[in-house]
């Protein structure tokens, strides 16, 4: 498709990164105006998640560079790829995690409320980073004769993700953006009928988590499969969220209702 979005001579600004960067703004955006629903400092709310963001964009290129150790900085052309490139999902979990339980702490956030006012946020973004991905041609489907099927022909594409040119395939980038944003209305609705702090939250987790492991399935991009076995990674972690999720929901369910009565 277009994964240079803007191209000035020899610099240009991805269409991926632009719209990452973009679902992320639009998203601590609507966390901030939940947050001041909720009574809380919509502001702060704003700049913890960015900090967030910021230090799991840090701590997944740090464990890049420990993966591939003196890959990145052989030359300026070297570094910028690392720039560039898209970093280790764990490194950047670990160093997400860190940084909100020390922010959290120190901003004494209720956390239910705060993961309630997190979770109805991120699937906007995320529908709205997919399209940063269908862009760049990364997260391709799997070959398809259907008639919405998409065949991408950039060579840029295909140097930096790996995608099959000239191609039919599944749109699973699309498919992953409708779902996410599926997700955040169906969770704008719940918003108003939630019966107790955390649901939202849990929800998000359990939608995304089962969204997740159905579309895996239209995937056709390497992505790994623990142990050797059938799924891929992505769907052996959306099954122990869906999992835990589901375990939190009807304990606060069951909670919800012994109270009422």
């Amino acid at each position: 498709m277009f994964p240079k979005l803007i191209e000035i001579g020899p610099f240009f600004i991805p269409s991926y990164g632009f719209f990452v960067a973009l679902g992320v703004f639009v998203s601590l955006l609507v966390a901030k105006l939940r947050a001041r629903k909720e009574g809380m400092d919509g502001v702060k709310v704003f700049d913890t998640g960015l900090s967030i963001v910021i230090a799991s964009f840090i701590g997944s290129k740090i464990a890049l560079v420990f993966v591939y150790p003196g890959d990145f900085f052989r030359s300026f052309s070297s570094f910028i790829s690392l720039i560039r490139s898209g970093g280790v999902f764990y490194g950047g979990f670990i160093a997400g995690v860190i940084t909100a339980i020390l922010l959290i702490r120190k901003a004494r956030f209720p956390i239910w409320t705060l993961g309630d006012v997190y979770g109805a946020a991120l699937p906007i973004g995320q529908a709205i980073g997919r399209i940063g991905c269908f862009m760049a041609g990364c997260c391709w489907g799997k070959s398809c004769s259907l008639p919405w099927a998409v065949t991408f022909t950039n060579p840029f594409a295909h140097e930096i993700t790996g995608v099959p040119l000239h191609t039919s395939l599944h749109p699973s980038q699309l498919y992953l953006s409708l779902s996410d944003l599926t997700i955040f209305f169906l969770l704008q609705l719940l918003y108003t009928r939630r019966r107790f702090k955390g649901q939202i939250f849990l929800m998000y987790a359990w939608l995304y988590g089962a969204a997740r492991f159905l579309l895996e399935f239209l995937r056709g991009d390497p992505r790994g499969t623990p142990l050797g076995g059938p799924l891929s990674t992505s769907q052996v972690v959306a099954i122990v969220v869906v999992t835990v999720s589901s375990f939190f929901l009807l304990r606060g369910y069951l909670s919800s209702r012994g109270s009422e009565a």
